[in-house]
């Protein structure tokens, strides 16, 4: 169905692909595995029109079967080709029904009347034969991301895909949802259509496709049916080494540098609400905030970078009690700041690499009487690109163009610039490969080693299991008391998600316990 023969781009002098062969087949899932910024994006960019390479060709079967050159930067050749995508962040209009998002550009302009009896007849059959059920006639802003997905595949099948190129579909959804998309791809597969999927989670990579080709470096180093493909083997691959279990080393801890006592956060709902919740952090510790989305770990985390005010109860930061609550004032406290969502709350954009690494030291390291210290910025990026392996085209770069890893990786040396003494990390590793999430997690135990106490907020129990020293839980917007991570496995964390507590006994937390 499709044919890729020495595609290379470059931006500048980064390769993000080089001489890359690749193909699909009618009816099978292929898996495109690699780390955050080894090229996979740029490669199915350049599939779809939304780049053109520098070198290669791209060929697509037409309805005869015969391999016919799809014309460079043109997604409209691609879409009249039969190729879907589906991107990461969704390319959906909130405002409009997931009808009206579908059809969308689909009909002539200059038609005197919308033909939508026949559009929905025909959406009617492509959701039975493919099992994407919907509720298209609600505007996409109601729907949950599971349903806005839905809704992208949906809308490539009417215009009548025969390759669906989806972009890290589950970087979104939950375990539930993603089994869920699986199947339906799996449905698809069957009924001829060539689905391609971009991943960096070995579990989806093998539980989910026939075959899988592996980036790294913008090259592709292996190629191999999935079944009997080994995932330690697949993991070195990806990262080019050996990926180190992360491992926290014994260490006492030191005095306390964060208290919360009854602390109430007013909110609209559960996950924006904190009601009454009391903590106590102590430097050389990790504190893991464990929970299932939506339970009130955003709002402990606005709270403590400053973004939200107690409506009760008191924080104290190294023993000083906090009555102004400002981005500003925790930055002025030494607070390492890790935000769950790296593109809306981690960066700015329009912003360079250089200078989203030094946004939060403007005030004090890098300027002079009101004038910035462009040289002591650009060494500042420089040293941090080296030390993170943030892989770019360099400080001037802008940061939007990284892949999620990288951003990442700049987002962390910020925070880690000057040795906080506390950090606030929220979901740190979430949508990061396995090579990126090991560092993430290395540069987080040698801060604690170095005495910093750091608040854990993740919803990867594993990765709460094996970093905290004592994990709490957050249920419908109250903290339980923490617990110390050897007294914890996987069932009784669980357990403790669902509201009952660590013993087993059916109760929620209650406002005592919390």
């Amino acid at each position: 169905m499709l044919e890729l023969r020495g595609i290379t781009k470059r931006f500048g002098s980064l390769v993000a692909n080089d001489a890359i062969d690749l193909d699909l087949k009618q009816g099978e899932i292929l898996a495109l595995l690699g780390e955050n910024g080894a090229g996979k994006t740029t490669l199915m960019s350049i599939l779809f029109g939304h780049y053109t390479a520098d070198a290669g060709s791209v060929r697509v079967a037409g309805p005869d079967g015969r391999l016919v050159a799809l014309p460079p930067g043109r997604p409209r050749a691609a879409l009249a080709a039969g190729i879907g995508m589906v991107h990461q962040h969704f390319a959906l209009a909130e405002a409009l029904t997931g009808f009206e998002n579908v059809t969308l550009g689909t009909e002539p302009l200059w038609r005197p009347g919308r033909r939508v009896a026949a559009a929905r007849r025909r959406l009617d059959g492509l959701m039975r034969r493919s099992g994407l059920g919907v509720d298209l006639d609600v505007p996409v802003a109601r729907l949950a991301v599971g349903e806005r997905q839905r809704v992208e595949i949906l809308k490539a099948l009417y215009r009548d895909a025969r390759v669906l190129i989806l972009d890290e579909p589950t970087a979104v959804l939950t375990p539930a949802e993603s089994e869920g998309l699986f199947a339906t791809l799996r449905a698809l597969a069957g009924q001829g259509l060539a689905v391609a999927f971009i991943s960096h989670k070995l579990g989806e990579v093998l539980g989910g496709s026939d075959r899988v080709a592996v980036l790294r470096g913008g090259r592709k180093v292996a190629e191999r049916p999935t079944a009997g493909a080994d995932r330690a083997v697949l993991a070195e691959l990806m990262v080019g080494r050996a990926v180190p279990a992360s491992r926290r080393q014994a260490r006492a801890p030191g005095r306390e540098v964060l208290a919360l006592d009854g602390v109430s956060v007013a909110g609209p709902d559960a996950r924006n609400r904190l009601d009454g919740a009391s903590l106590s952090l102590r430097e050389g510790e990790i504190l893991g905030i464990a929970g299932v989305a939506g339970n009130g770990q955003a709002a402990l985390a606005r709270l403590l970078f400053g973004l939200a005010r107690p409506s009760a109860g008191t924080v104290r930061v190294n023993g000083q009690v906090l009555r102004r609550f400002a981005p500003k004032q925790a930055v002025a406290l030494g607070i390492g700041r890790i935000p769950e969502d790296r593109h809306h709350e981690g960066v700015v954009a329009t912003m360079s690499v250089a200078e989203t690494i030094a946004a939060e030291g403007i005030r004090t390291r890098f300027q002079r009487a009101g004038l910035l210290r462009f040289p002591a910025i650009r060494a500042r990026a420089e040293a941090a690109i080296r030390d993170y392996d943030i892989r770019c085209p360099g400080p001037d770069a802008p940061i939007r163009l990284l892949s999620g890893g990288n951003m990442q990786k700049a987002i962390l040396a910020r925070a880690l610039d000057g040795a906080p003494g506390l950090i606030v990390a929220a979901q740190p590793t979430r949508g990061l490969d396995v090579g990126a999430v090991a560092e993430v997690h290395r540069r987080l135990l040698d801060a604690r080693l170095r005495g910093a106490g750091i608040v854990l907020i993740s919803e990867d129990l594993d990765e709460l299991l094996a970093l905290s020293d004592r994990i709490a839980v957050m249920v419908r917007s109250r903290l339980s008391p923490a617990l110390e991570s050897e007294r914890l496995d996987l069932t009784r964390l669980g357990l403790m998600m669902a509201g009952q507590d660590p013993d087993g006994a059916a109760r929620p937390w209650d406002a005592a316990g919390a």
